[in-house]
């Protein structure tokens, strides 16, 4: 051999080369631990109770990947503390992929609200995926005599302090609507706070106050039986419950926009592999028409992003945003 073609390896590029090996072994490793899972029942844990939005959707999705893995993907409710005991659960459960999370708005919301939680809503959870976002729907009661969001803003401003609006408690994505339609629009309607969404709409619905922001399965029954007049909802885009109803921002309230949404978490550390695999599974299923269709019914509209680390984004937007709502209208927890 040429000695002029011959190099000798130093220090740093053994080093280098042991380095390149262990990633190497490493990520083989991962990749064989994601192949074997699961090899067991995966837990799926939702924070509200049973028959909502959320233990529908998070059922729905449960099914869909029992099939895929043929394994059982459980549905286990964790309903209290407005989210905390179900999220509590996951984020000090072990980060093997047997344990996730299907959680929803509040989620984003409770931090600003109840500052003390024993969990940190961004660092000790995986982001797997948005499955759902559901819109609210601005409704008035049929003696409002207005038509539109421009109307309903003139109508506020003409008497400050008089027009008041339902919520199913305070925090409550209904109640944060009602907040960010007061800030943006320069009005001031009067919160008023029921114990659950069912009694703030019996006491719309009987007039006793003028407009509620309720979510579609709730509102729309009864403005197609003339009960409630609605006039927008709430989300960036129409939604496809309802496909002729304008978005409040174009209806005349730019940078307007609020939905429940639903998505898929899993302890913080659990395997890079595993998470992508759910991630591709769940977003597979979400693109067959049989879940947009049942999504559709539920008065969701099917959402996704491309990478789990794109929902990361999404989580921490949403945190900061609702941070910023909840601390200018001074927002307290009853």
């Amino acid at each position: 051999m040429n000695p002029r073609m011959t190099k000798s390896i130093g220090p740093g590029a053994k080093i280098t080369a042991a380095v390149a090996a262990a990633a190497c072994l490493l990520l083989s490793g991962t990749s064989a631990l994601a192949q074997a899972w699961p090899n067991r029942p995966v837990k799926v844990i939702v924070p509200a109770p049973a028959g909502g939005p959320g233990d529908v959707i998070g059922r729905a999705i449960a099914e869909k990947l029992s099939a895929v893995f043929g394994q059982q993907f459980i549905v286990d409710n964790r309903a209290g503390a407005n989210y905390a005991i179900g999220t509590e659960a996951v984020a000090k459960a072990a980060p093997d992929g047997y344990t996730l999370l299907m959680t929803a708005s509040p989620h984003t919301i409770n931090p600003a609200l109840y500052p003390n939680q024993t969990f940190d809503p961004i660092k000790d959870f995986a982001p797997i995926t948005l499955v759902a976002v559901t819109p609210l729907v601005l409704v008035v009661h049929p003696s409002v005599p207005v038509k539109s969001v421009a109307e309903l803003l003139a109508f506020v401003r003409a008497q400050p302090g008089k027009v008041n609006y339902g919520s199913a408690g305070t925090g409550s994505t209904l109640h944060l609507a009602g907040e960010m339609f007061n800030k943006l629009g320069g009005v001031s309607m009067v919160h008023v706070p029921y114990k659950g969404v069912t009694q703030a709409v019996t006491d719309l619905l009987g007039g006793h106050v003028s407009l509620m922001f309720p979510g579609g399965p709730i509102a729309l029954p009864h403005v197609k039986t003339g009960k409630l007049r609605a006039l927008a909802t709430t989300g960036s885009m129409r939604t496809a419950a309802a496909p002729d109803l304008p978005t409040v921002a174009e209806a005349g309230l730019p940078g307007f926009e609020i939905s429940a949404w639903y998505g898929m978490l899993a302890p913080a550390g659990t395997p890079p592999a595993i998470v992508n695999r759910l991630h591709d599974e769940i977003v597979k299923a979400l693109k067959a028409p049989e879940l947009k269709d049942r999504w559709t019914s539920l008065g969701a509209d099917v959402v996704y992003q491309d990478t789990p680390e794109q929902f990361n984004t999404f989580l921490k937007n949403d945190l900061t945003k609702w941070a910023k709502v909840i601390k200018d209208g001074n927002i307290r927890p009853d």
